[in-house]
């Protein structure tokens, strides 16, 4: 069992205060901070960049006290730029901070003094939660004037409740625990405070003066009804979460008002959790201490016995991570740091179940987004400029939040560059030499940066339970440029691997286990199993406890889409894997009898493609549209808890699942716009018509050249080559495409079919489904074959084995093969700074080139181009030509896209189709047209 952190006991012991702690405490709330924004003059821009840079934000603080005003200097943390503010202020004042903080008392002694000083008349002129309560409390009628529950103290006072936690480490999973001991602290104060009649209340004995309650406003008259929308969770799993409303007088205590709801006599058994949500949130439970447990007084602390009688209420306590009993109610109300009043808002059905969506991974990105229907937790990171919403460092600390566990531990290591990135390192300062040396796209860094090879960055992340056992452990092999950048990317595998197994509780260990291996993630299954044991009774709820009705069906595990149909013009325009699509898009709770009810909607959503950032039905149907295009669809229901979380009208929603009707979601999407990935931007900087273009029209003519009738396309996509020969008057009569990616498949089928005809002179096209690299009898014998920015989406091992399948067993008589020139990434990267979304640092690495897009596995030198096709050249008695598209192969550094022209040269004793007839076909036909 891992464990970090030394165990805290009950002793004595020396706290180090801060200096803006000892500041409140001298002052209160007449320390006045303020906080402004600066900016540092000295990073506010790029070398080399005629584009103002906005630099990193700073901070700077101003600390008003009655004798002394002093501002703090400038920091990146607001709450570092406080401190440095208070730390002054306390040097002017002459104050030691090691003076400021003698030895703690004993905890029980501790204890009773800070309770003592709780119900003294002076404390109840601050701005303190607790404060708020005894102001109410003074107004409650007869014997329970002046009486505040045992929980209330407990809770609302951090200090108290922290001595609390000390005597008992179990406090905090058990707030009922906390009871007895606040009630024996009571009994050992002097007589200005006594132990109310009801056993688990606290009353002052003596009234506070007149003149203190007049300036408080509590003697005031008069009373206005305060109405407050809140939510009933009832212990039993039959009952279901229902909306409960709060009638409370203005001058009265609310925990009365909540008393009478709960079916209580009084507040004296009412009990209150933590806080859930954000930490300035005031949305709490409240319940009733077991009746047991208030007729055994006796009960010893940290033997619950008198609870295991009591209902324990399993969708409470896993809301707040806390022990919680019998019926509770979630209400937003309280007292505050900031205001004497009651603070009230109202929580909705909805309310509850999005604060349920957003203790699952998936779902607190969902609510980043504010697209629970729609949206998805990415499965991979690609750039920080195309991931939208909660960044994932952000969503894996609010998971930990919410689940009361202690926040992660992000470890960074730098890893020297390999001899081979060095090596590479080292093109990259001689192409930016020759570069400037033409006069082309300098930046203006000094020489000796550029051999800065700098290092990668690892990150290894531990998860922490409340009591410090190490429960994950995660600490991938890939390495990252940026250090943020290995942090978010270990982040997401432990996200993911933690929706994996929200999705199904029912998961074996052994089945989890493999799952967290190829994950580069360890976890203790016994500590894991603990903290999330409630996690399978609450999330199984859903699709059918919580509607009340026993005959609607469960949710679909695996959505597929229905009745699609797709509309508008086609412009041409698709998107692609990498690229950013926006959609408008709006989703609808349909009954069989066409009964309507709108659930969510958005004028404007972006996301990049192949990331899995939506739900992947929806992702499919944009795969078949272009943009201007629109669809409707509909799709089996998905969990219970996504559709009332987006749901605005509980009753309804409700009622029309719990119908005997079969209910659907209708989906209806409209593609507006794709911005393409970032190779293309970078690309259509620089050229025109752009590199992809080029590359098209230089294959292009020479197919007319050759006069081929066949054709072969090698990793097709989308079938931008084949669809571009159809424009053109050729010789070719059968074309053939094969690809991987079925989704480009589908696409390019489509171009196809809307433009073969007679008059395009093409008896035949088929495309295939299959891995150029492995062997396939159809795919030999072809005129000419053409493989375009493909090899380099390949390990570079699996490039090297396409040219030998490719040059041994295919054998085109022609093969045209093009791939990025990775020198010119100097000018690609320099000249479109200012259209890239990348962060400032990013932009200053010109000299440090980065691969032209995230996809690309590797990019070669022109001398690495080279030696790769002359020796597969010569391996299988083949001519090559290089040549190439965008710039000029005379001028450094060549040409943007560099191409191999490979021609077979044609040997008498040559078997020219040398085929092996029984080998089997590893590629699976798609589509296929034929005159």
């Amino acid at each position: 069992m891992g464990t970090r952190g030394p165990v805290v006991t009950a002793t004595a012991r020396k706290t180090t205060l801060t200096p803006k702690a000892i500041i409140h405490q001298r002052f209160g709330t007449k320390a006045c901070y303020k906080v402004e924004e600066v900016q540092d003059s000295n990073k506010n821009g790029c070398p080399g960049l005629a584009i103002p840079q906005k630099g990193p934000s700073l901070y700077r603080c101003s600390l008003q006290l009655p004798e002394v005003f002093v501002v703090s200097d400038a920091f990146k943390r607001k709450k570092d730029a406080e401190q440095c503010a208070a730390e002054m202020a306390l040097k002017r004042l002459g104050i030691d901070p090691a003076a400021d903080n003698p030895m703690e008392l004993e905890p029980w002694d501790a204890l009773t003094h800070r309770m003592t000083y709780l119900f003294s008349d002076e404390f109840i002129q601050s701005l303190h939660p607790l404060s708020g309560h005894l102001q109410a409390a003074s107004q409650r009628n007869g014997d329970l004037c002046r009486s505040v529950p045992a929980s209330v103290v407990a809770v609302c006072d951090a200090k108290l409740n922290n001595l609390c936690k000390i005597l008992e480490p179990k406090v905090g999973s058990n707030p009922i625990l906390a009871l007895s001991i606040v009630m024996k602290a009571a009994a050992r104060l002097p007589g200005s405070v006594v132990i109310a009649k009801g056993p688990l209340s606290i009353q002052k004995q003596h009234p506070y003066p007149p003149e203190t309650m007049e300036s408080l406003g509590v003697l005031k008259s008069g009373s206005d009804i305060i109405r407050v929308e809140a939510v009933c969770i009832p212990s039993s799993l039959d009952k279901i979460v229902q909306p409960v409303s709060l009638n409370m007088l203005s001058d009265g205590y609310y925990l009365d008002t909540i008393a009478q709801t709960l079916g209580v006599t009084n507040a004296d058994r009412i009990v209150l959790s933590r806080t859930i949500g954000k930490a300035s949130s005031e949305t709490r439970l409240y319940f009733a201490a077991p009746e047991s447990y208030v007729l055994d007084l006796s009960v010893n602390v940290g033997n619950p016995e008198s609870q295991s009688k009591a209902s324990l209420n399993i969708r409470a306590s896993y809301f707040c991570n806390q022990a919680v009993y019998g019926d509770a109610i979630m209400a937003s109300i309280g007292y505050t740091w900031r205001s004497k009043d009651l603070f009230h808002e109202d929580l909705s059905v909805q309310s509850y179940y999005r604060i349920l969506t957003s203790k699952l991974p998936s779902g607190n990105y969902k609510l980043s987004r504010e697209a629970i229907l729609l949206a998805e937790l990415p499965t991979m990171l690609t750039t920080k400029s195309n991931w939208r919403g909660s960044f994932p460092r952000e969503i894996l600390c609010s998971f930990c939040r919410q689940h009361q566990l202690s926040e992660p531990v992000f470890t960074t290591i730098t890893v020297p560059l390999k001899e081979s990135c060095i090596s590479r390192s080292r093109s990259e300062v001689n192409v930016a030499e020759k570069v400037k040396q033409n006069g082309k796209h300098t930046n203006g860094t000094d020489d000796r940066q550029s051999v800065d090879f700098g290092s990668m960055y690892q990150c290894e992340v531990k998860i922490f339970s409340k009591c410090e056992d190490l429960l994950i452990k995660c600490w991938p092999t890939e390495t990252y440029k940026k250090a943020n950048d290995s942090i978010h990317n270990a982040s997401l595998k432990i996200l993911s691997w933690l929706n994996q197994y929200f999705k199904d509780l029912g998961m074996t260990m052994e089945s989890l286990k493999c799952l967290a291996g190829v994950l580069d993630i360890w976890f203790d299954s016994e500590n894991f199993s603990k903290e999330f044991s409630l996690c399978p009774s609450v999330h199984y709820l859903q699709n059918r406890a919580e509607v009340g009705c026993e005959n609607v069906p469960h949710a679909s595990t695996g959505q597929e889409v229905c009745s699609l149909n797709i509309g508008g013009s086609d412009s041409g325009v698709y998107p692609s894997t990498g690229s950013l699509s926006c959609m408008s898009y709006s989703v609808s709770l349909v009954t069989e009898e066409h009964v309507k009810e709108l659930l969510e909607s958005n004028d404007e959503f972006e996301f990049e493609m192949g990331t899995g950032a939506v739900i992947s039905p929806v992702e499919a149907v944009l795969t078949q549209m272009s943009v201007g295009q629109f669809a409707t669809f509909s799709m089996d229901l998905p969990s219970y808890e996504l559709i009332l979380a987006a749901a605005n009208d509980f009753g309804r929603i409700i009622s029309m699942l719990s119908s005997s009707q079969a209910c659907c979601l209708e989906y209806f999407v409209n593609l507006l716009r794709v911005t393409e990935p970032p190779e293309e931007r970078m690309e259509q900087a620089l050229f025109s018509p752009p590199l992809s273009k080029q590359r098209v029209e230089y294959a292009v003519q020479h197919i007319k050249k050759s006069c081929a009738t066949t054709l072969v396309d090698f990793g097709c996509g989308s079938g931008s080559l084949l669809d571009s020969l159809l424009d053109y008057p050729t010789s070719l009569r059968k074309i053939a495409g094969v690809d991987i990616s079925q989704k480009s498949l589908g696409r390019a089928a489509k171009i196809l079919h809307s433009k073969l005809s007679s008059e395009t002179g093409i008896k035949s096209a088929i495309l295939y489904d299959g891995s150029i690299t492995q062997f396939d009898s159809r795919l030999c014998g072809f005129d000419i074959g053409t493989c375009l920015e493909v090899i380099e989406h390949m390990e570079e091992d699996q490039a090297c084995l396409f040219g030998d399948v490719a040059l041994s067993y295919f054998r085109p008589k022609i093969l045209i093969v093009s791939t990025p020139n990775y020198e010119y990434n100097v000018i690609l990267q320099g000249s479109n700074l200012a259209n890239q979304d990348e962060d400032v640092d990013e932009k200053m690495e010109t000299q440090s080139c980065k691969f032209r897009n995230h996809d690309h596995k590797f990019e070669w030198t022109r001398e690495e181009f080279n030696n790769w096709a002359c020796e597969l050249a010569k391996r299988h008695n083949y001519n090559v030509e290089f040549s190439g598209v965008g710039g000029s192969g005379d001028v450094e550094p060549g040409f943007a896209s560099q191409i191999a022209v490979f021609t077979r040269e044609i040997l008498v004793e040559e078997n020219d189709l040398s085929k092996d007839e029984n080998s089997p076909d590893n590629c699976r036909v798609v589509w296929e047209w034929t005159m």
